[in-house]
């Protein structure tokens, strides 16, 4: 997943000594998040948020940085924080440990849900047809698909699609995969892999860090198939060009969850409603609004639509690689 694409809301290691935040206690509401933005300005980042909120709520909304996302989920449970923003797996855990309660789900460019992509470099072999080309609107570019995963002359990237041409990769090809805590370069990937009876094990698999690294591999010759986010080929545009089509999608698995936000089980249920509506109207309550939301958390909004099946599924896909 991308940087901000997946990095929300976190907190600091609970040894920095986080103030303890119950909005019984002291009146105030605390955020727990990880934002994009990094260096001296994050307080300035995070003053236009935080201030709607309190003038929105009648009550001080703090917001409290993280590193990770599993400090999120550390910090509800402890009551110094009374909401999170965090990834999909974060919100399962803090759903499952802490009865915390779903209450938004982030939007990125209108969804709610991504795809891990099967990318290769040898589209006769994984293509039933011949490429075809629709655009990426995100980069506005180009880009190269097959088996019939995009129909349209604006790509979707809405799967499951494709899927059956998995079972063309054999033990002796090079396949980059990323680190096994990645949901689309790796988690989603080797589910659908299995599904379609291929022992991951017996992959000659490369190891690649990002999804840059994955399209890249391919593009370079180091793989014949990877997989990363929809669509990871955007990442390294600048740098390769050709990749728009020397590197062709075959395949979408089952969609992955955006994350979103979770609220302390104990709020009062009237804060939380408002807290809900606040939010969901964040993002169109003014130009600044909107770019505070991409530049801080890498979202174009939130919604109240939760659609609690696609977290639960995720945790589904977590245990699996627990076992």
């Amino acid at each position: 997943m991308k940087k901000h694409v997946g990095a929300i809301l976190g907190i600091f290691a609970l040894s920095a000594g986080l103030v303890a935040c119950s909005s019984a206690e002291d009146d105030t509401l605390t955020i727990s998040l990880v934002p994009s933005t990094e260096g001296e300005n994050l307080a300035e980042a995070l003053d236009p948020l935080t201030e709607y909120l309190s003038q929105e709520l009648g009550v001080e909304v703090e917001g409290v940085v993280a590193s990770d996302y599993a400090a999120t989920v550390e910090a509800l449970g402890a009551g110094q924080a009374d909401v999170i923003i965090s990834d999909a797996g974060s919100l399962y855990n803090a759903m499952e440990q802490h009865n915390a309660e779903l209450i938004l789900r982030d939007v990125r460019f209108g969804a709610t849900t991504y795809s891990s992509v099967a990318y290769t470099n040898d589209p006769d072999k994984y293509c039933e047809d011949e490429p075809t080309v629709a655009t990426y609107a995100a980069a506005g570019t180009d880009m190269a698909y097959c088996n019939g995963i995009e129909l349209e002359s604006t790509a979707m990237g809405e799967g499951p699609a494709g899927l059956e041409n998995l079972s063309k990769i054999t033990s002796d090809i090079p396949v980059a995969l990323q680190s096994s805590t990645s949901p689309a370069g790796y988690q989603y990937p080797v589910v659908a892999m299995e599904e379609e009876g291929i022992n991951v094990d017996d992959l000659n698999q490369i190891p690649v860090e990002g999804n840059n690294n994955a399209v890249l591999a391919v593009a370079n010759g180091d793989a014949e198939v990877s997989f990363g986010f929809w669509d990871a080929r955007s990442s390294v545009l600048e740098e390769n060009p050709a990749i728009a089509e020397d590197v062709v999608a075959f395949a979408y698995t089952e969609p992955i969850p955006n994350g979103g936000v979770a609220a302390s089980a104990d709020m009062d249920p009237e804060l939380r409603d408002k807290l809900i509506q606040a939010m969901d109207n964040y993002a169109e309550s003014s130009d600044e609004a909107a770019d505070v939301m991409y530049n801080l958390v890498g979202l174009s909004d939130w919604t109240a639509d939760t659609q609690e099946e696609d977290i639960t599924r995720y945790g589904e896909i977590l245990e699996h690689f627990a076992k």
